[in-house]
């Protein structure tokens, strides 16, 4: 049966037209199976959080099967009143914070501990006569509001000193004006600032918690118990695929400073970059856990106690959550290693 040039060209046409609706319907099936996830740090922009941004930028967590969207932190959107009302599927917030929030009663989870070591610090010029822990005694020191106090009260309770509390909310020119004697700080922001100001570390009397037998881990990874209970899989995949960014960034440091600083000049936060290849070095010192060792997001148990412990001596929590219920950590192997 001969076909005339007129209907060929229909039936050809009618079958690239069925071919392409195959292929498009194949892409959206692709697209449908990955999970929606929207992710919040706890705070702006900045090379603290530069591991997501490089899971999202280099598709990791498309790779993963998720589709991820990075909600701007920051004062006015907290992480856990975010996580609270649904904004958010997944917050960063220190350790501390989120075991006060479960032995509250919050149905918070921990799926992910991503910092090793306590970055908090207090600094005091050495002109103030602040030399040692017992000089505090009666000095004002420059308290941030919120999640910030809990480990430098804790430190103040157990070095039996007692010092003049001015809540403060970010800014360092209060210290450096001579408003206040100490002042807390994070090592890889407020401290550099402070250094960049023009003073110089042999002016400064440094108090880091991380050496003081105070160094509790602090940025983790937060869901609600219910979320992570109905889609396990997406939950855990989200933290594998934030390591392996993690572990992007800080084989590309260029690269990933270059990204943050896209980020904060679309959110319009004023950019530094010297500023933020100092933090992300110091994130790499804080995830790294020891040079050589791949990354975890395992929580160690003893660091948790030790927390739970610090919080309970200062009447922060009545009774301390149980490891095993606050702590829903993948069952994997440290990014790095094989998968079996």
């Amino acid at each position: 049966m001969s076909i005339s040039r007129k209907n060929f060209a229909r039936f050809l046409l009618s079958a690239f037209t069925c071919i392409s609706l195959a292929f498009s319907f194949s892409i959206s099936a692709g697209d449908e199976q990955k999970t929606k996830i929207r992710f919040l740090p706890q705070w702006s922009v900045q090379s603290q959080f530069a591991g997501y941004y490089m899971a999202q930028k280099k598709g990791i967590y498309s790779k993963h099967g998720l589709d991820v969207e990075i909600i701007p932190g920051g004062p006015d959107a907290p992480a856990y009143d975010s996580l609270k009302s649904g904004k958010a599927d997944i917050i960063t917030l220190f350790l501390a914070t989120g075991i006060k929030e479960r032995s509250n009663g919050s149905p918070i989870i921990n799926i992910g501990q991503v910092s090793k070591h306590s970055a908090l610090m207090m600094i005091a010029r050495k002109s103030s006569g602040i030399r040692d822990v017992k000089d505090i005694n009666g000095k004002k020191l420059a308290l941030w509001r919120s999640d910030f106090q809990d480990i430098p009260l804790a430190f103040l309770a157990e070095s039996g000193v007692s010092a003049k509390i001015v809540p403060i909310s970010s800014s360092i020119n209060l210290f450096l004006s001579g408003g206040t004697d100490l002042m807390t700080v994070m090592w890889y922001n407020e401290y550099h600032a402070v250094l960049n100001s023009g003073l110089n570390p042999d002016e400064l009397t440094e108090f880091q918690f991380s050496k003081l037998d105070f160094d509790v881990p602090e940025d983790g990874l937060y869901c609600l118990e219910e979320k992570y209970r109905a889609n396990p899989k997406a939950f855990r995949s989200f933290v594998d695929a934030s390591l392996e960014g993690w572990k992007y960034a800080f084989e590309n440091q260029e690269e990933t400073v270059d990204t943050v600083m896209d980020e904060m000049k679309k959110q319009h936060i004023p950019a530094n970059r010297s500023h933020q290849t100092w933090m992300l070095a110091r994130m790499r010192d804080l995830i790294m856990n020891k040079t050589g060792l791949p990354l975890s997001s395992e929580l160690d148990e003893k660091s948790y106690a030790k927390t739970a412990g610090l919080l309970k001596k200062t009447v922060k929590i009545s009774k301390v959550p149980p490891y095993g219920e606050f702590f829903v950590g993948a069952a994997d192997k440290p990014q790095g290693s094989d998968r079996k």
